[in-house]
Formats: C-alpha cells, sequence, structure tokens
C-alpha cells in the first residue's frame, strides 16, 4: 500500500476514532474535575502502558509535571515506564506482570490516581496493575480501544475508543489526553475563583440541593455549645418508605394479595438511621451523598433536625427502599435510585471535621462512599487519630488499615472469611487481613465475638428475646460508637452495644423506631428504650397491657403453648429453679411475672426486697427455661395475667385448697392453673432466717475471741 493510500485509509480510522472520543466528552470533562481536586489536596497520578501507549502515558506525565496551555503549579504525576533500572529489576525478580503493579504498590497511596493505557485492553502487566491498585484504594481509569475488554471490565471508569485499527485508536487517544489536560485547567480556574469568596470548590452542589448553607461558620457555628461527644458518621443514605395497608383479597388476574393503602411514612434509612441512633447521646455531623431531587430535599430535612449535615454529591436520583406492609409483616420491598457515588467531596473541610470528632462511625451501605478515593484517604488518615468504627457492606469497600473495631455480621464476616471455622475464628481473621485494632462478629440472637490485637477473642452473650432484628446492626455501631467517643473501654463498648441491640429487636427493631417516632421529634429512640426496658424489667417498670398482648403474641407466633407464673423471686434459690424447670416443661414458652420493688416490700415487710427487681429480673432471665421477664407494680398479677393470657398459670407452693385470686382471670380466657410444690425447706423466708442465725453467731464469737486482732 501507498503512502498516499495508506493516508487516506487512516483518515477515516482516525475520523471513527475522534468520533468515538467526542461521544465521551463528558467522561473525560469529569476526569477534570477528579483530577482537580485529587491533584490539589496532595495526590498524585500514576501512569502506565506498553510500546506507543508507555509513550502516551509519558506524555500525560509530562503535561501535568510541565504544563498543557497556561502557567500553573506542577503536579505529582508519575510514569512507571520510564525507570528502566526499576522496570528490568521488577521483571527479573518477579516476572513480566508484575512490571506496573509492583510500582503501582509501593507508590501509590488510597485517593491517588492510575491512568492505564491498552489499545487491545488484554495486556497481563496492566491488567495486574489494575487489580493491584483496587486493593490498594487507587481510583483507576483505563484509555483502551472497544469495549467489551477486560481493562475496561477492571477499571473504576474507563474511555473506550471505537477504532478499526491500533494506530487510530492511539491517536483517539492522545486527543483523549489533551482534552483532559484541558479539563483540569479549566476546573482549577474555577476552583480558584469560586476559593475567593467560600473557599469551597462544592457550594453550586449544595445550593443544587436547596436552601442549605455549606459554609463552615454556619455548620460549626452554635452559641450554646453541646457538651456531648461530637460524632460524625460517614455513610450511604436511603430513604425509607412503609406502605402500611389491608390485605383481604387477591387480584382477579393474578395469584397476588390486594394492599388496600391506609398510610404512606417516611423517614431516613441507611447511614441517616445510624446517625439518628447515635443523635441521642451525642453531638452529630453527618458526611453522605445527597441527590439533588425532592426526596433527597425531603430526607436532609428530616437529618438536620437532629444534626448538622455535610451534603455531598449524589449520582443518580435519591436511593428508596419502599416496603409495603401489613399486619405488621412485610409483603414485597421495592429499591429503586442511585447509584448514589459521590461527587464534588470537599476533602479539606471534611478532613477538619474527621480530626475534630470524638468518634467516627462509616455506616456503608454500598453506594459507593467506602470506595471513594478521596473519602478512603480520608479516612485512612482519620484512623490513625480517631477512635473509628466501621460498618461494613458485602458490596462496600473494605475497611480502612488502623479502625478502632469493624463490625460485621455473621455473613459479612464469613464473605471474607469463607475458611474461618466460626464466628470467633472469622474475627481472628478478618482483624488480621484488615489491619484492625479489633473486629466483632455480631451473630443475631447467639451474641457477639470480639478479637483484639492481642489475638484474644471475648464473647458477649445477647439476651434472648423475640422481636424484629431489622436495624440491629445499626443500633450495635451506633451505641458502640458513642460509647468510644464518651471514652468508654472497647469491651464496655461492645458489652453495652450487644445489650442495646437486644432491647432494639425487643422494642420492634426499625420499624418499631419509625413508629415511635412519629409521636414526636424526640420520642423515637426514647421511646424504643422505654419499651425494651420494661420488657427486661427494670425497678418498677410495669409493662402497658398493649405491650403485654405484644410479647404474648410473639411468643405465640410459632402455635406453641404459653405458660407463665410469678413471684417476688428476692433470692432465686434451688426451689425457685426447680419450679421453674417443671413450669416450662409444660409448654412451649415461658413468662416470668415478677413484683416490683416497691410491692415486695408491701408484702413481705420493711428490709424487703434484699435484691433489687434490675439483678433478679437479670438473673432470672439467665436461666434457659424462662423466656421472658415481666415486672408488675401490683400486689398480684391479675391485671397483668388478663393481658398476657397465658394458656398455663403455675404457682408454687401449697395452697391447701385455697381459690388462688387470679385464677378466674386465668379461666376466664381458657387458661388452666397447676400448683407445683416448693422443695422442702428451701424459701427465701427460710434462707434469710438462717443467714441471720449465722451472722449473731459469728458476732458473739468474734466478741467472745478478740476479732479486731
Amino acid at each position: 500500500m501507498t503512502s498516499h493510500r495508506w493516508m487516506e485509509q487512516h483518515a477515516r480510522e482516525v475520523d471513527a476514532a475522534m468520533t468515538s472520543v467526542q461521544s465521551q466528552v463528558d467522561t473525560i470533562e469529569r476526569w477534570g474535575g477528579v483530577l482537580a481536586e485529587r491533584l490539589s489536596s496532595g495526590a498524585r497520578l500514576l501512569a502506565a502502558g506498553n510500546g506507543g501507549s508507555a509513550a502516551e502515558a509519558q506524555h500525560l506525565t509530562g503535561e501535568l509535571v510541565g504544563r498543557f496551555l497556561d502557567d500553573r503549579r506542577p503536579f505529582a504525576a508519575v510514569s512507571l515506564c520510564s525507570d528502566s533500572s526499576t522496570m528490568t529489576c521488577v521483571v527479573n525478580d518477579y516476572g513480566a506482570d508484575e512490571l506496573f503493579a509492583r510500582q503501582v504498590q509501593g507508590h501509590g497511596r488510597p485517593g491517588d490516581v492510575l491512568v492505564l493505557l491498552s489499545t487491545s485492553g488484554t495486556s497481563s502487566n496492566v491488567l495486574a496493575a489494575a487489580d493491584r491498585a483496587r486493593e490498594c484504594g487507587l481510583t483507576v481509569w483505563g484509555l483502551t480501544g472497544p469495549e467489551p475488554n477486560p481493562l475496561a471490565a477492571r477499571c473504576d471508569d474507563a474511555i473506550c475508543v471505537d477504532a478499526p485499527t491500533t494506530a487510530a485508536i492511539q491517536e483517539g487517544h492522545l486527543v483523549a489526553i489533551h482534552a483532559l489536560c484541558a479539563a483540569l485547567d479549566a476546573h482549577l480556574d474555577a476552583a480558584e475563583t469560586t476559593a475567593e469568596s467560600t473557599g469551597l470548590t462544592s457550594e453550586a452542589a449544595g445550593e443544587s440541593i436547596g436552601s442549605t448553607d455549606l459554609s463552615r461558620e454556619a455548620v460549626n457555628s452554635d452559641p450554646d455549645p453541646d457538651p456531648r461527644p461530637h460524632v460524625v458518621v460517614v455513610g450511604d443514605l436511603l430513604l425509607d418508605i412503609d406502605v402500611d395497608g389491608s390485605v383481604d383479597r387477591l387480584c382477579p388476574d393474578a395469584p397476588a394479595p390486594v394492599l388496600d393503602v391506609s398510610a404512606t411514612r417516611t423517614s431516613p434509612g441507611g447511614a441517616g438511621l445510624a446517625a439518628l441512633l447515635c443523635s441521642d447521646r451525642a453531638r452529630v455531623t453527618l458526611v453522605a451523598p445527597v441527590a439533588a431531587d425532592d426526596q433527597g430535599r425531603r430526607l436532609l430535612q428530616a437529618l438536620q433536625e437532629r444534626m448538622d449535615v455535610v451534603p455531598l454529591g449524589h449520582e443518580g436520583p435519591t436511593r428508596t427502599k419502599v416496603r409495603l406492609r401489613t399486619d405488621g409483616r412485610s409483603l414485597l420491598r421495592m429499591d429503586e435510585g442511585g447509584p448514589g457515588t459521590p461527587t464534588d467531596v470537599p476533602a479539606a473541610w471534611v478532613r477538619d471535621l474527621l480530626l475534630d470528632a470524638d468518634a467516627v462511625l462509616v455506616s456503608d451501605y454500598g453506594a459507593g462512599v467506602t470506595r471513594d478515593p478521596v473519602l478512603r484517604s480520608l479516612l485512612v488518615e482519620a484512623a490513625q487519630t480517631t477512635r473509628l468504627v466501621w460498618d461494613p457492606h458485602p458490596r462496600g469497600g473494605v475497611p480502612v488499615p488502623g479502625v478502632t473495631l469493624a463490625t460485621p455480621n455473621l455473613a459479612e464476616a464469613r464473605s471474607h472469611s469463607a475458611d474461618a471455622d466460626g464466628p470467633d475464628a472469622a474475627a481472628l481473621a478478618l482483624r488480621v487481613a484488615w489491619q484492625a485494632d479489633a473486629v466483632c462478629v455480631t451473630s443475631g440472637a447467639e451474641g457477639a465475638f470480639l478479637a483484639d490485637r492481642g489475638g484474644q477473642v471475648s464473647y458477649f452473650p445477647a439476651r434472648e428475646v423475640a422481636g424484629d432484628p431489622c436495624g440491629a446492626g445499626d443500633r450495635f455501631a451506633a451505641s458502640a460508637t458513642v460509647a468510644l467517643a464518651g471514652g468508654e473501654l472497647l469491651s464496655e463498648s461492645v458489652e453495652s452495644a450487644v445489650a442495646e441491640a437486644s432491647e432494639w429487636v425487643a422494642a420492634g427493631g426499625a420499624e418499631g423506631f419509625r413508629r415511635s417516632a412519629e409521636q414526636g421529634p424526640d420520642s423515637g429512640e426514647l421511646a424504643a428504650q422505654a419499651q425494651a426496658d420494661q420488657i427486661r424489667a427494670e425497678p418498677g417498670a410495669s409493662l402497658p397491657r398493649e405491650e403485654l398482648s405484644a410479647l404474648a403474641g410473639r411468643l405465640r407466633a410459632d402455635g406453641g403453648r404459653l405458660v407463665a407464673t410469678g413471684g417476688c423471686f428476692d433470692i432465686v434459690h434451688a426451689g425457685h429453679v426447680a419450679t421453674l424447670q417443671a413450669a416450662r416443661r409444660l409448654g412451649d414458652h415461658l413468662v416470668v411475672l415478677m413484683n416490683s420493688d416497691a410491692s415486695v416490700s408491701r408484702l413481705k415487710g420493711p428490709g424487703r426486697p434484699v435484691v433489687d427487681a434490675a439483678d433478679r429480673a437479670r438473673v432470672l432471665q439467665a436461666l434457659d427455661c424462662v423466656d421472658a421477664v415481666v415486672v408488675f407494680d401490683e400486689d398480684d398479677p391479675r391485671r397483668a395475667l388478663e393481658a398476657l393470657r397465658p394458656d398455663v398459670w403455675v404457682k408454687g407452693g401449697d395452697y391447701g385448697g385455697t381459690l388462688l385470686p387470679e385464677s378466674d382471670v386465668v379461666s376466664e380466657h381458657g387458661g388452666r392453673v397447676v400448683l407445683l410444690p416448693y422443695l422442702n425447706g428451701r424459701s427465701t423466708t427460710s434462707i434469710l432466717r438462717r443467714s441471720a442465725g449465722s451472722r449473731a453467731t459469728d458476732t458473739m464469737t468474734t466478741t467472745s475471741t478478740g476479732g479486731d486482732r
């Protein structure tokens, strides 16, 4: 082919390449904005390719260290195909596939950008570099040929030049490089102009969300400083939408239920829920992408009533979870929106917030916050100086090195440590793999397993409760974060988080929290806590009738027989245990109705109870035969039994044929009364008498023998 014919043909091929590049100009423009933010914040650009692509990689880094059009500051940009000594050393010692990957691992830091060039998209050393960069937290961009190809699939983003020859693709890459440099310069100019008035590059994004003031002064100014610890929550937002209704018929055209809607409720979900749970005991700042749509504005308004919010740019519409519900159960869930990838991250501002925090909670819901290189680099930095709790998600990024506590549930832990045998082994394996100070694997009703740097695993058992576990992971992570922010030890923080997660489940989970929150701006978390405390039997607590009925309904959900018994249980002894074990054998679930402190005092006289209600309840709840403990304030349990309506009411002791005052209430609702004799010689009163006698004898002996010595 003559040179004339080749040039004519090549011109047509280059036209195809130019058309392809021009169709992706929005991507180039977006890359320019990201580079302006990253390079200005101290990140660097790495570039690599083979052959002609190696020359173009050097061309790109040269334009950044030098200049493209107008004079500007030099930026950190390194070509990985320029240092012949390093390249030959790596190939000689590690093989050709490691040529770029090892350099990426050595030079790259979270938040850096790696640009890989390959016309075919199949070069093994380029693919290895992409994989290594993703593992190290870098953003990976590809300049490649027609898709699909392996390089494009491995990159965070790619410009794929659709042209018929390698030469035309390479010329398309050169045009894209020059256009990227032009976009970078334009974003730098715009940022300088904006900084003169606001100091932030994301003001426009904030205004697009609504009337949000994104100035640091607006967020940090407070005429009456809040003395509570400061918690910063970083994560992905959701809007939870609950559609309540009733179902009494099926569709005529399909075997599907028809929901007659009675109410629709909305509330913040994801990191929004976690932030709300923190806000009752901490001063909270939420950093999260917020979409510029009506639902995003609704989310922002609801959250700003309880905390400061730093809204980042949000790719796509608001992510929503719509639940169709009837009789307290979900028929169907519909997810839409997103992807929710963050944009326009004000790095300097977020860094200041993280460094100011007493603790940071990363609430990952898989939308992209934990994979964003800028945020990851800031979290890496924060983990070195701040208590940082990371609640992971299967679709999110792994915790950054140095986190104080990572809190995967058992399913998430198994996805990252398939070879581990049990939650304790998984916690140990993940602590090492994630380079965390501690990893706590939560295992639902079983409890939590905490692995620390000493290679030890601590087990924190959960209280067995019946209820809705939805949101228990958020409750656990939020409780642990607030406790750490308040200065508690790690073990203390996990212990309290396990207890509060159990209370959350008992109080109805996320649905119970949302319904309680509707009663007032401050009642949501407090109501959920109060309900759980009542079921847990704190001193003087007395469950409302509707809560007792709900408890009975949960226990009977599997169709089992409900047994109840009652008493003071001032000092739990062998007789009590024998009675409770026997009572449990009469049915499938056992509820203990226990007299409150005031009730015991009225019945037994001054000096009683010896053990307060909280401790008595905890001892009883620890018995395997007991499903729930409920405190009642009256002198007899009739009011509680009216709501509980057990199938069997068990009473310990010899009543000599005397009719129990509660018998009528039990039989009225179809239940029966069963008496169980106490073990001979074992009663609280007799134990106290013997104890008093023993103390008197000890006193006499001490006096007669000169016991002061």
